[in-house]
């Protein structure tokens, strides 16, 4: 896959109704959010809350990881990692998805 490709595989991703499969893009990120700050509780003191764009941006660094690990290319850590560059730009921009 090419660059162009690459982003337009993301964008069907993100633009398509994936509600049903992964829920309220924005929801789901909220209740990751959740989810991280509750197990993060007591080790991450006196840091802020984890934020639906920390979900999607630390998303971003889990693909960096199995990208980096991986034995084999794969190439939807590069689509998946676009599309949640798209979601967090969505939600830093309108604090909403």
């Amino acid at each position: 896959m090419n660059k162009e490709e690459i982003l337009i595989k993301a964008k069907d991703l993100v633009s398509t109704d994936r509600n049903k499969t992964h829920g309220d893009a924005y929801k789901n990120h909220a209740d990751i959010a959740e989810y991280w700050n509750l197990f993060l509780d007591d080790k991450l003191k006196p840091m802020a809350n984890i934020t639906p764009s920390d979900v999607a941006i630390m998303m971003i660094l889990l693909k960096i990881s199995r990208n980096n690990k991986g034995e084999k290319f794969n190439i939807d850590n590069f689509v998946d990692m676009a599309g949640y560059a798209a979601i967090a730009g969505e939600i830093d921009d309108t604090g909403s998805f």
